[in-house]
């Protein structure tokens, strides 16, 4: 478990294929702030842009650590195919502070930044999110974006022209999360991973049970 807390940026140093064929995953090679892998152990998890992977290999010395990630979790993420930014964060204990929400480190799916601009001393990130998990998103509810724990502050839903369109939210981004996680990298056109809030999973199970009655 996690809690979108991000306590790192790293970066994918190198993407190397684990066979030939579509089936086969990728060995990915992660350099790590200095000091970040000195409490972590082999087979310690660490969510990588949201993405729950387990760690393989490790050099404390040089903060580089490695994660096998597969065919199916390559297809249903982004940002985890290419060298470049991630946000990391450490599982977490059971004495941590819940700072940010309960998240799974399970990708439920991928949106795409519609918008991403100054407002005032923050800024405005809108994603449009798929029709799949539209129901799932709430004004003040919350969605972790590329492992970040934030708050929706407003939800357009979408016509239903577009079957992969199901809504739009908006999302202020305060200074201190713009410049300690890789968000500030995002533009329009982005494709980030989406976690809905475990209760609202929950609810929407419950709901759809009952009324089948």
């Amino acid at each position: 478990m996690f809690t979108g807390i991000i306590t790192g940026v790293g970066q994918i140093l190198d993407v190397t294929a684990l066979g030939d064929s579509a089936a086969h995953g990728s060995r990915l090679s992660v350099q790590a702030p200095a000091g970040y892998l000195d409490d972590v152990s082999l087979g310690d998890s660490i969510a990588i842009n949201g993405a729950c992977m387990t760690v393989v290999a490790f050099d404390v010395p040089t903060s580089v650590f490695h994660i096998d990630i597969s065919a199916e979790s390559l297809d249903k993420t982004a940002g985890l195919n290419q060298p470049g930014p991630v946000n990391l964060e450490k599982a977490l204990r059971a004495s941590d502070r819940l700072g940010g929400h309960i998240v799974s480190g399970h990708v439920d799916g991928i949106g795409i930044v519609s918008h991403f601009d100054r407002v005032g001393e923050s800024h405005e990130l809108r994603i449009v999110a798929p029709q799949a998990l539209a129901r799932f998103l709430a004004y003040k509810g919350s969605i972790t974006v590329n492992g970040v724990s934030l708050t929706v502050n407003r939800v357009l839903d979408l016509p239903l022209k577009d079957p992969d369109a199901g809504c739009e939210i908006s999302i202020n981004l305060i200074p201190h999360t713009v410049e300690n996680t890789s968000l500030h990298a995002l533009q329009a056109g982005s494709r980030v991973n989406l976690e809905i809030d475990l209760m609202a999973r929950y609810c929407e199970r419950i709901l759809s049970y009952r009324a089948q009655d």
